[in-house]
């Protein structure tokens, strides 16, 4: 087992060492805070991120934060326990956010956009409180690409999840280190190393966001039809050919590949 864990953790810090090169999200002084929310990718997020800190050639600082939304059976202790046992300093913040989603959203409706909205926010004030530059998601690779067909199909838009954001205030910027990796990585090294998951107390199944749950079933669907589409997806959001678009914000002037036919 210290093998099997051994060598997941080798490509984890892999991927998410070239993911940080790749897009310069970490500096000399940064101070990290690491949202911690008790599930598979936050507790790889912070693992691999430590591991990198202890080995890299410059110095920055992780500061782990859980929030407790106020989901009814929440309970951090486990989390805790295992922040103290590794010896991570961490604050705990609790705001009622359950109240507030189960008072605005009728019932049978999805709970994740507003939920998300208040949660961001929080965050977004916690980091300068805590003397962050920065904040750390665990977003990973099936995220941005489930993201990326959302917007596609429902909004009409062709964006994804950035690898670094800056918020509209400036007082932030959110980098997802974890963009390069795949979920099924992720969920192995979970099981190998035994996190404690904290469920989600607030969603459950039967309030989980619909069009992402099929999208997730739709991508794993595509992947037995095409081998490696995961990847060329991702790889096609780092291939952007503007002048091949539509955008008239991006278009100057007309262009023909050779292979082109008139």
């Amino acid at each position: 087992m210290a093998l099997q864990c051994e060598r997941l953790e080798s490509e984890l810090t892999h991927w998410v060492g070239r993911c940080i090169a790749d897009f310069q999200l970490i500096a000399e002084g940064d101070r990290i805070m690491v949202c911690l929310s008790g599930g598979k990718d936050s507790y790889a997020l912070l693992s691999i991120l430590e591991r990198l800190r202890r080995a890299a050639p410059i110095r920055f600082e992780l500061v782990v934060m859980h929030l407790d939304q106020g989901h009814p059976g929440h309970d951090s202790g486990p989390l805790e326990r295992w922040l103290e046992e590794r010896g991570f300093k961490f604050t705990l913040v609790r705001e009622d956010t359950y109240a507030i989603v189960t008072r605005k959203i009728p019932p049978g409706k999805t709970y994740c956009g507003l939920c998300s909205r208040l949660r961001r926010g929080i965050l977004y004030n916690a980091a300068p409180r805590l003397g962050c530059n920065k904040i750390a998601l665990g977003h990973h690779r099936e995220d941005t690409i489930e993201t990326l067909f959302l917007n596609l199909l429902f909004a009409g838009s062709l964006k994804a999840m950035p690898p670094k954001l800056t918020s509209d205030d400036g007082r932030n910027v959110v980098i997802r280190p974890l963009l390069y990796v795949s979920e099924d990585l992720i969920s192995r090294y979970a099981a190998a190393m035994d996190f404690p998951i904290l469920p989600c107390g607030l969603c459950g199944n039967p309030q989980a966001a619909p069009k992402r749950a099929q999208l997730k079933q739709w991508l794993a669907q595509l992947e037995t039809i095409a081998p490696g589409a995961k990847e060329s997806i991702l790889a096609a959001t780092q291939n952007v050919r503007p002048s091949h678009l539509l955008d008239r914000s991006l278009w100057t002037e007309p262009k023909r590949d050779e292979d082109e036919s008139l």
